[in-house]
């Protein structure tokens, strides 16, 4: 589905064109949540009054929810097979915010 308009707020914003259409169609749709991961178009998402998580949020909430049992793994099997990074701070955070630990 792509979205009927792109305001120019967000197609002058220099983003991809993946995350300026995903955040037009979220304008246009209203979604509960959008997932985005880049800051740059978290942000701007953010900015324009929607809700967002990226993916260590869904990995938060799917072991919250008890689908997985831990989120180390899943985080570093991402890693390791994913175009992705996520500074170790951060990471000790998400892993403390369900009792467990980044080493």
């Amino acid at each position: 589905m792509a979205p009927q308009r792109i305001p120019s707020s967000v197609s002058e914003a220099d983003l991809d064109p993946g995350e300026t259409e995903a955040i037009a169609l979220a304008l246009e749709i209203q979604p509960d949540t959008l997932l985005m991961d880049e800051r740059l178009g978290r942000r701007l998402a953010m900015q324009h009054g929607l809700r967002v998580t990226g993916c260590l949020g869904l990995i938060v909430l799917a072991r919250q929810r008890k689908l997985i049992s831990a989120v180390a793994p899943i985080i570093r099997d991402l890693q390791e097979k994913g175009d992705c990074w996520f500074g170790v701070e951060l990471l000790k955070e998400v892993c403390a915010s369900v009792g467990e630990q980044w080493v």
